[in-house]
């Protein structure tokens, strides 16, 4: 590791500690020549996904893309930020343990709305709306049923 203030090679590692949510570890280093220390961090790099839209498009995942159309359905709904969070969380793990890089959006959309479900039924049939792009109330209609069931 190359020392910001002399710009050598030569350090040694001092402590080392997992930061608090365990993303990464920390190392506090020294400098062999001008003795100051300094922190580097060591994370793994995640693999980027890319998400095949329905008209055969690729993009990368964005996970604040997820975040706002999961907000959304959650708006003003009696659910704490931190389990929102945790869901999103959860789609992404579900989608990085996937042996393909590449995710269709239908696949994406239908992970949200099971773990929608179980978290909120009116979330649920808001996110089920945009995404299933209910035309009528008929399709609306049909969906309530099915979560009646």
């Amino acid at each position: 590791m190359r020392c910001p203030y002399c710009n050598t090679e030569e350090t040694k590692v001092v402590d080392k500690r997992p930061t608090p949510d365990g993303g990464a570890t920390r190392r506090r280093r020294e400098c062999l020549k001008c003795s100051k220390r300094f922190t580097t961090y060591e994370r793994v790099e995640n693999i980027n996904i890319i998400v095949i839209k329905s008209d055969a498009n690729r993009e990368q995942f964005d996970r604040q893309k997820l975040e706002k159309g999961i907000l959304r359905a959650c708006e003003k709904r009696p659910i704490a930020y931190e389990m929102i969070q945790k869901l999103i969380d959860s789609v992404e793990s579900e989608l990085r343990s996937k042996k393909n890089t590449e995710v269709k959006s239908s696949v994406i959309g239908n992970i949200v709305m099971r773990k929608l479900k179980g978290l909120d039924k009116v979330a649920y049939i808001r996110f089920a709306s945009v995404y299933r792009q209910f035309e009528d109330i008929d399709s609306f209609k049909q969906e309530l049923r099915k979560l009646e069931k």
